[in-house]
């Protein structure tokens, strides 16, 4: 089951990941078979709800789970190298160096008992050969690059110092201390206000033009993916159920959950709701998946066909994949009848960084 989308020079290649962890419940299948590519210069954003394994996934992609009850299966290829292959020294000398990430929760994420700059500056020595002095000066001005003042005395402050939005600064500069090629941003916006969410967001594009990074993007806000992704990752229930540009995406979507996804965000074009539109149910229990399509039980659409697994297909062109094993006839109906995102972005608006 390939979702490969074509692309020239292909940095990161995900092929069949399948995690899953041993409880007292039984088997959790957290990553059930994804498969993803990630080009030179490109932002791919991975959406769904919570539980839905986007951070699993990438986290397993760094090699971050130590955790002696999991299992993992599959290939992570960067730069022609599987990831999953190396032992931990090999690793390290990747994580952090060639492929970084932005946590959650930057509070956990950073040492609350070392000050910030030398933490930044302790990255820098791992990977460079470079002496104290070096690496203070350049923690210093990565502190300074992502837009916190007086750089030179904050970066002797300790985390608690920094509000929410100035230690998910901190968390950018500690992920681009050594410039990565790949930067990993686990919903690097939650809990901040609307205003620091748009600043951080307009560092992220920044960054990646400025240093030419590809970027993966963990989000649930879809207004988040429509202005910073290339490309679109649906995940649901550990699954990957639609994957395309962020253009087909929002005009043409497949899925029924995608469909969900979509409509479930307010409109600006079209009169106030009562209340939002919501997706019926809950997600399946990881430990016993449906046999069939892991959406079916919350589907209006569902039909005797869903008690079979739907491949991830492309039965639309132009590389849009999808899960479900709805005719496109009545997709193209029911999409039309739900008055969906078939608008949902200007016509002038192809892609992230047009919208950038």
């Amino acid at each position: 089951m390939s979702t490969s989308t074509g692309l020239a020079a292909s940095l990161l290649e995900v092929t069949d990941l399948r995690v899953t962890f041993d409880t007292e419940d039984g088997v959790v299948r957290a990553v059930d078979g994804v498969s993803f590519e990630l080009g030179e210069g490109e932002t791919l954003g991975i959406v769904g709800e919570s539980g839905s394994g986007k951070s699993v996934t990438m986290m397993s992609v760094m090699r971050l789970i130590v955790d002696p009850n999991a299992h993992f299966a599959g290939s992570v290829v960067y730069r022609g190298q599987d990831l999953m292959a190396l032992d931990k020294k090999e690793m390290r000398a990747v994580r952090g160096s060639e492929v970084a990430m932005i946590f959650q929760d930057p509070m956990t994420s950073l040492n609350p008992v070392y000050k910030v700059g030398w933490q930044i500056a302790e990255q820098i020595r791992a990977h460079r050969k470079v002496s104290k002095a070096e690496a203070h000066k350049q923690a210093v001005e990565l502190l300074g690059a992502v837009g916190i003042p007086n750089p030179e005395r904050r970066a002797d402050d300790y985390p608690h110092h920094f509000s929410g939005g100035m230690r998910q600064r901190v968390m950018i500069a500690l992920a681009l201390s050594c410039d990565p090629r790949v930067l990993i941003a686990d919903e690097p916006t939650t809990a901040l206000d609307v205003t620091i969410q748009a600043q951080i967001l307009a560092l992220i594009k920044k960054l990646r033009t400025d240093l030419g990074s590809s970027v993966v993007l963990i989000t649930h806000d879809m207004g988040v993916v429509a202005e910073m992704a290339d490309r679109v990752a649906v995940m649901y229930a550990g699954r990957i159920v639609e994957h395309g540009t962020v253009r087909e995406i929002f005009h043409r979507p497949q899925h029924p959950y995608t469909w969900g996804l979509l409509g479930s965000i307010a409109r600006l074009d079209r009169p106030k709701p009562d209340r939002l539109n919501a997706i019926p149910g809950s997600p399946p229990s990881l430990t016993r998946l449906p046999t069939g399509c892991a959406f079916a039980e919350r589907c209006a659409y569902r039909f005797d066909k869903c008690a079979e697994v739907p491949p991830l297909h492309n039965r639309v062109g132009n590389g849009h994949l999808d899960a479900c094993h709805l005719p496109a006839e009545e997709k193209e109906q029911h999409r039309s009848e739900l008055l969906l995102f078939s608008a949902g972005l200007p016509e002038t608006l192809t892609a992230g960084e047009e919208a950038s």
